[in-house]
């Protein structure tokens, strides 16, 4: 017996820029572990180039600021995600999950 899934990916976009999905989503999260880009794009196996930009598109796009780095001392530099940032993946986690939920239940009611 076969299981049917529906699959489904969400973004928000503001004037069609990108301002969360899934991948920044992970990113944003990496860098909230590692405490520097660097890290977290090498823990979501990806450039550097490549998570800078994602994050600056993030910060373009978001009415606040996102994403803030700090400059080397001591312990050198970092990437810090704001509480502003926090927020905004503590939201898209649950607009996600919602969606998942609505679309099992969507799911449940087809007879295959």
């Amino acid at each position: 017996m076969s299981t049917y899934r529906i699959k489904s990916r969400i973004w928000i976009e503001n004037e069609n820029h990108v301002l969360l999905g899934q991948g920044r989503v992970h990113l944003l999260k990496a860098i909230i572990r590692e405490g520097s880009l660097s890290k977290a794009a090498k823990a979501e196996n990806m450039s550097y180039k490549k998570a800078w930009d994602l994050i600056n598109s993030v910060n373009n796009a978001a009415k606040e600021t996102v994403v803030t780095k700090t400059i080397g001392g001591k312990k050198g530099g970092g990437t810090i995600v704001t509480p502003y940032g926090k927020k905004l993946i503590e939201i898209f986690d649950t607009i996600n999950k919602n969606c998942w939920d609505f679309l099992d239940g969507q799911l449940s009611q087809l007879d295959i």
